[in-house]
């Protein structure tokens, strides 16, 4: 095994070399409840006073001494990150006067943001002669995670609600994953995924449960500091569901801030739907959106709202990413902001018809937080923003029919056609 990083638990602070394969802390793992998000989540730490400081390529594929693998050999034959920084300068025909930038994840293999942690943990897999990789997905982890498989010639099993979008579905069934669906929610499938990795010993993707899922999810804030000419944006806008993608992001800029190439991290917004909220609504009771970051209460009453959201990749009843995501936004003064389904389709659409970039609801929930935030004034002139953009429109169609208005088809006729166009 390699010896540049080792585990660290973000709850009790035991470390744990890499001598192994490891999930969850084990002292921590014997006391979780089913009914609460899970304690002893691991953090992969480097050896920072090691690593040379003075990088100035940070993608992902170039920057092994951040990510635990052996050499980039190991990772897919695929182009993975190094996704468009889009700069926009008006929305609804109107001059913004801030900076705001579009990171499109959904340029991704299998067109979401989650090929980030597939490739890595497929990479770490490789080098260890393990075959086969089975996760639970609400469909964008399950679709990827079946992609970078097959292009690595693994074996992927994928356990899916019952109600997970058919797009997604076909996904992981082309790539020739077995895809077993589960009566019930995400956090059924969760379980389920948990013990067929005891009992069968397959490698387990899972986020909030494999840490190398948030060491392939940090490389989007390398490519970010990159792409913004080796500066960081003001605020990041980040939709949210376990709460792991945000996880990543912080993590990225950690470590950069860990080597001394940053001076702070930048604000990070928690974006979650109205109707799954379960995540932000308990990290942060009655303090209006703004996270204190010396606050040191700890959880006592966790209340689970079941889950119902037109966004479904992050549709999440327990959250199982808490306690890393409420120690990071503490830490490093970040904010949350809820949207109702409404908005985010909304903004989907004003996202499509203004940038020509269609995302699906879970990633247009970060926009339209940011359209939250702008609405009411919480956006400084001058400033640069971003909004990441984790999956494309194809993978939920059905989705979007709310705010489309189909047109009945007419006859091969040009004045039935000057009608239409009226």
């Amino acid at each position: 095994m390699i010896n540049k990083f080792h585990y660290r638990c973000t709850t009790c602070g035991r470390e744990y070399d890499n001598s192994q394969i490891r999930y969850l802390c084990p002292v921590c793992e014997s006391k979780n409840s089913p009914d609460m998000p899970p304690k002893g989540v691991l953090k992969t730490v480097y050896d920072f006073a090691k690593i040379k400081p003075d990088f100035r390529h940070l993608k992902a594929i170039r920057f092994i001494d951040l990510l635990p693998l052996q050499s980039t050999d190991s990772m897919p034959n695929l182009k993975i990150g190094d996704t468009p920084l889009y700069t926009i300068s008006q929305l609804e025909h109107t001059e913004i006067p801030f900076g705001l930038f579009l990171k499109d994840d959904s340029q991704n293999p299998t067109y979401s943001f989650k090929d980030r942690a597939s490739s890595v943990v497929s990479a770490f897999a490789k080098e260890y002669d393990m075959d086969t990789i089975i996760t639970a997905s609400t469909g964008n982890a399950g679709s990827s995670l079946a992609g970078i498989c097959a292009s690595q010639r693994q074996k992927a099993i994928i356990l899916l609600p019952e109600a997970a979008p058919m797009a997604k579905l076909t996904q992981s069934l082309m790539y020739g994953a077995k895809v077993i669906r589960v009566k019930g929610n995400y956090d059924d499938a969760f379980d389920l995924s948990i013990e067929a990795t005891k009992q069968f010993g397959y490698y387990n993707r899972n986020t909030a449960f494999n840490p190398l899922t948030i060491e392939g999810k940090k490389t989007v804030s390398f490519e970010l500091f990159e792409q913004l000419g080796y500066k960081i944006p003001d605020k990041i806008f980040v939709p949210v569901g376990d709460g792991v993608i945000i996880s990543g992001v912080y993590k990225g800029f950690e470590d950069l801030l860990r080597l001394g190439i940053i001076a702070k991290i930048p604000v990070v917004v928690a974006v979650q739907a109205e109707g799954s909220d379960n995540l932000i609504r308990n990290i942060n009771p009655g303090t209006g959106g703004f996270i204190h970051p010396n606050k040191t209460d700890t959880l006592q009453n966790f209340i689970i709202k079941p889950s119902q959201t037109i966004a479904d990749s992050i549709s999440v009843d327990i959250p199982r990413n808490f306690y890393m995501t409420q120690k990071y936004i503490q830490e490093y003064d970040g904010r949350v902001q809820d949207v109702s389904d409404d908005e985010i389709l909304n903004a989907s659409k004003i996202l499509a018809q203004n940038t020509g970039l269609f995302a699906e609801p879970a990633a247009a929930t970060a926009f339209a937080g940011f359209l939250a935030y702008d609405q009411e004034g919480k956006i400084a002139k001058n400033s640069n923003n971003v909004v990441l953009l984790t999956g494309s429109g194809l993978k939920d169609l059905n989705a979007f029919q709310p705010v489309l208005n189909i047109p009945d088809a007419i006859n091969p006729d040009l004045n039935q056609l000057k009608k239409a166009l009226i």
